[in-house]
């Protein structure tokens, strides 16, 4: 679909361009290829932005997100953050894990999805716990001081692995300020559990809690974490109608894609 998209804004573009109206076959996607790589810059925002929507429609239709449970909205948030960290360098161009976890969803519910955005694969649709003076079944109340047991919501980067009391651990750093900068102080990790599973929601119709921990299944906690590790981007979404980041500018999402997917056909 991007392809579509490059083609549409060439010929809107090939009038100021001042070049040869290309060829049939082979040749022709040649030209329009660079034609689109030489004109970028003269692009208009609303035209990136068109190409950028595509792109996340196309990511999001292609992984299956729909089926497994996972609203446009809420990836769509996600993935704006996820170009932001890489405007920011806070994760490598080639990185393409983006973690989503959606606490506006019960916790008898699959409401965490890693996705590889370049390959358009859902590679993990599981189980997460949130903090016990969070809610019962539902995730209500959300806080970023230490000793309130609650889940943080908003953008973390996942950090380094660690052995401790849960076995395999992801340290998370929180990225936004009044929201979950605490994290790390507060030991808010990625960690397996035995009150995160299916067998649990069938006992008690929902999951156990953890102490602030987006806690996973203990079959799939070593998987997931070595999945996400090492500066990747998760995001928590939650039903906080305050939360407000900088990773949501949409702006910076759309130049930062524009450079990195439009710009490099460049090189083809």
């Amino acid at each position: 679909m991007i392809r579509a998209v490059l083609t549409t804004l060439t010929l809107a573009l090939l009038s100021f361009a001042s070049l040869e109206v290309p060829v049939t076959g082979a040749q022709a996607l040649g030209k329009e290829v660079h034609t689109v790589a030489r004109t970028t810059n003269a692009l208009t925002f609303t035209e990136k932005k068109m190409a950028f929507d595509d792109h996340a429609l196309d990511v999001y239709n292609e992984a299956g997100l729909k089926t497994a449970g996972l609203s446009y909205e809420v990836f769509e948030k996600a993935f704006v953050g996820y170009h932001n960290f890489k405007q920011r360098q806070l994760i490598a161009p080639s990185n393409s894990v983006l973690t989503v976890i959606d606490f506006t969803q019960a916790s008898n519910q699959k409401r965490l999805w890693i996705i590889d955005v370049n390959t358009k694969k859902l590679l993990y649709n599981t189980l997460v716990a949130h903090g016990r003076n969070t809610g019962e079944a539902d995730a209500r109340q959300f806080s970023n001081e230490p000793n309130s047991f609650k889940s943080s919501i908003g953008f973390y980067l996942t950090g380094k692995t660690y052995t401790g009391k849960h076995g395999l651990s992801l340290r998370l750093n929180g990225m936004d300020p009044k929201y979950n900068s605490n994290a790390m102080q507060r030991a808010i990790v990625v960690h397996g559990a035995d009150y995160v599973s299916e067998n649990f929601v069938k006992q008690y119709g929902r999951l156990g809690r953890s102490l602030g921990c987006p806690a996973v299944p203990l079959e799939f906690s070593k998987a997931i974490i070595n999945t996400i590790k090492d500066n990747s981007c998760l995001y928590i979404n939650g039903a906080d109608q305050n939360y407000m980041s900088s990773f949501l500018d949409n702006t910076q999402a759309v130049e930062t894609f524009a450079l990195s997917e439009l710009s490099p056909v460049q090189q083809i």
